[in-house]
């Protein structure tokens, strides 16, 4: 089956060791070669600048990042770089399309022509912040209950003239909540569900439905923190967090977005992307082979901005 997996961090991983080879390296979650016998079909690649880079090389750091998307991700044989829906209807036979997104405008400060300039160069997806506060919007993790700045509303607006999804993952519940009226192509990239796993990162039943009214999709992370309380997480919970969006009326608006290369700890038989295929099997014995195809590849593609 196609997969589209709507969250990883790669090319934070690249840029902090540009020895590291993309082709093959055990140390990648996801890498070419995983990503060609797995069955993928749409991958993103999140350009995340980590907290410990100056603010006055957060931009360039990003540029690197975008640089790397092109000579060392694109450079491979068979993989296309995606802007639209077109895009992706027009892949070939065993080709991949690879979707440059923007994980947190910090690199961005206050000035909107930097992500002006990120979104001609292939930007298709941003999230408005990681975990802290910036000069667009609160992070989930930031102790201020603030909202979008005025700055931020700017940001949403320029992403809508653009039709740019606009990424709601890792926002405070106040900036959610100021995103989401103002945002026409919402998704949440990598976010799990509040009422299984009270974690700050996840969303809680009204804010799933509101994503679901707005016709946007949330991608089931595998981030153990996030999928379970338990010092553990096996597949069986990322099922759980299927089944409780579905409940909520999601069953349409499901996706995945592993964070594969962002996180140290992984789930149980998914500790990399050559292992989407257990996942892929656990979901074939519990529903119906449409709901499965919505899951991996299809609720996200379909909403991909035209």
């Amino acid at each position: 089956m196609k997969i589209f997996d709507a969250h990883c961090d790669v090319l934070m991983k690249l840029f902090l060791d540009p020895s590291i080879p993309f082709s093959y390296d055990e140390s990648l979650h996801i890498n070419y070669q995983s990503l060609k016998a797995a069955g993928s079909k749409v991958q993103c690649f999140a350009i995340y600048v980590p907290e410990e880079i100056h603010p006055d090389a957060r931009f360039p750091a990003a540029l690197a990042m975008v640089d790397l998307f092109y000579e060392k991700i694109l450079a491979h044989p068979g993989i296309k770089h995606v802007t639209c829906k077109k895009d992706i209807e027009a892949l070939g036979e065993g080709e991949i399309g690879a979707v440059l997104t923007l994980e947190g405008c910090d690199c961005i400060g206050d000035d909107l022509v930097k992500l002006k300039t990120l979104l001609r160069l292939g930007v298709s997806a941003v999230g408005l912040t990681w975990n802290f506060a910036n000069r667009v919007a609160n992070g989930a993790m930031e102790k201020r209950a603030g909202g979008l700045t005025v700055f931020g509303e700017q940001v949403v607006k320029q992403l809508n003239k653009q039709s740019v999804w606009c990424d709601v993952s890792h926002l405070s519940e106040s900036s959610f909540w100021d995103t989401l009226e103002l945002a026409e192509f919402p998704i949440a990239s990598h976010s799990n569900v509040h009422s299984i796993c009270p974690h700050p990162r996840n969303l809680k039943d009204a804010q799933i439905r509101a994503l679901i009214k707005k016709n946007g999709v949330i991608g089931v992370t595998f981030v153990p923190q996030f999928l379970t309380q338990k010092p553990s997480a096996g597949i069986r919970d990322v099922l759980n967090q299927i089944d409780y969006i579905a409940g909520l009326g999601g069953a349409k608006h499901i996706g995945l977005g592993s964070d594969f290369d962002g996180i140290a700890q992984t789930v149980d038989n998914l500790s990399s992307y050559k292992d989407y295929g257990n996942l892929i099997e656990e979901l074939q014995k519990h529903y119906t082979e449409d709901f499965v195809r919505g899951i991996l590849f299809e609720n996200f593609t379909s909403r991909f901005p035209v």
